[in-house]
């Protein structure tokens, strides 16, 4: 984007459009296409479906204007988050490679250690509190980092880290699913590699699976474009044009969304049968001062943990306003038990909380008298 400096707001609604056609829409529609017109030599830019889509390519661009407002940079949509992690991971990894990974990052990162491990990579794990990575970094090819993690909520310096893995000859990967670009932006803190499930807020209806990568590095992004065409993780056409009409929205839904969050934290702070409340925006949280320097929203999730089982899963049932389900960034709160799905380090009681775009007011009431229901019985 060039001209004038443009806010989170105004960026979001105009990123990745075309320029302006007359009697054409300002977003075009899906392109629905396995193959393209093609005589003479595939100079072009669409050739076949599984390489180039035009959605695609609108919808790459939007991401690119986010993550990296007015920088050169790359975007590689993919069919889901998933599919984005492993692209980075697998296209730069070779057996022998070392590769450190969070130790309490997203549930499906052990089934990935497992796999990396089954190629002959070697793979080492620390916390992401306290920059731990750090101490396992000597020799690595690759640096994974999530912050905040996920679940947790834990936070660690991304600059730190990556000057420190650039330093020692590795790659830096960043999760940034939970803050948004609009929370965090990984390329600016030095990250070769920023990655999300955009699944989660990016889009924010709960409707559709997308992930992306975006580099700045040439080379990097060709790697992940090639890796994506090796094995097929291609985003449909529809669901890239819903992702981009999303992005409008993006600003609104993360300001609701955050303050939401911080009210919420503050209400539960107050009471006493909450422990290990964690949100980054909170002025009391363990790694508020590391998000304030890297962080400008500090995400829709707030984790807290009730006394036992029993006591999080009244809590849960009694809720009116938010849904029993797995993932977050919606528009619509959901919470749940963590420790039913058994690949988290976390108690029993261990609650992830995702606010929606509700009234903060009835989304407080809802979750207190949840609260006072699951005392009582």
């Amino acid at each position: 984007m060039t001209g004038a400096p443009r806010g989170d707001g105004t960026r979001a609604v105009r990123a990745g459009l075309p320029d302006p056609v007359k009697y054409e829409p300002p977003l075009p529609g899906p392109v629905f296409a396995a193959h393209f017109h093609l005589p003479g030599e595939p100079t072009g830019p669409y050739t076949y479906g599984r390489d180039e889509n035009p959605t695609w390519t609108r919808l790459e661009q939007a991401i690119s204007e986010l993550e990296a407002p007015g920088e050169a940079v790359e975007t590689v949509a993919f069919s889901s988050g998933m599919a984005a992690v492993s692209a980075v991971l697998l296209s730069q990894l070779r057996s022998g490679d070392a590769v450190v990974l969070p130790s309490d990052g997203y549930q499906a990162l052990p089934l990935v250690r497992e796999q990396l491990q089954a190629y002959g990579i070697e793979v080492r794990t620390a916390p992401t509190g306290g920059d731990a990575q750090l101490s396992v970094l000597d020799g690595a090819r690759l640096l994974w980092i999530e912050t905040p993690s996920n679940p947790g909520l834990d936070v660690c310096d991304v600059r730190r880290l990556t000057e420190a893995a650039h330093a020692a000859g590795a790659l830096v990967a960043v999760d940034n699913t939970l803050a948004t670009p609009l929370g965090q932006r990984p390329l600016d803190l030095g990250a070769d590699f920023s990655v999300a499930s955009d699944t989660k807020g990016m889009t924010g209806h709960g409707d559709l699976l997308l992930g992306h990568v975006t580099c700045r590095d040439t080379a990097l992004a060709a790697g992940v474009r090639r890796w994506r065409k090796i094995v097929g993780a291609i985003p449909g056409p529809m669901e890239a044009w819903l992702a981009h009409r999303s992005l409008a929205t993006l600003h609104l839904r993360a300001d609701r969304q955050c303050a939401n969050a911080l009210a919420l934290a503050q209400a539960l702070g107050a009471r006493p049968e909450v422990t290990g409340l964690r949100y980054p925006g909170l002025a009391t949280d363990p790694s508020h001062a590391v998000a304030s320097r890297q962080m400008r929203r500090f995400g829709c999730v707030v984790s807290f943990v009730l006394p036992d089982r029993a006591h999080a899963e009244r809590f849960l049932d009694g809720l009116r306003l938010v849904d029993d389900a797995t993932s977050f960034g919606g528009v619509r709160s959901t919470a749940e038990r963590r420790g039913r799905w058994g690949g988290d380090a976390v108690p029993e009681g261990f609650v992830r909380f995702s606010a929606g775009a509700e009234d903060a007011q009835d989304l407080v009431a809802d979750v207190l008298r949840a609260l006072d229901e699951a005392a009582a019985r």
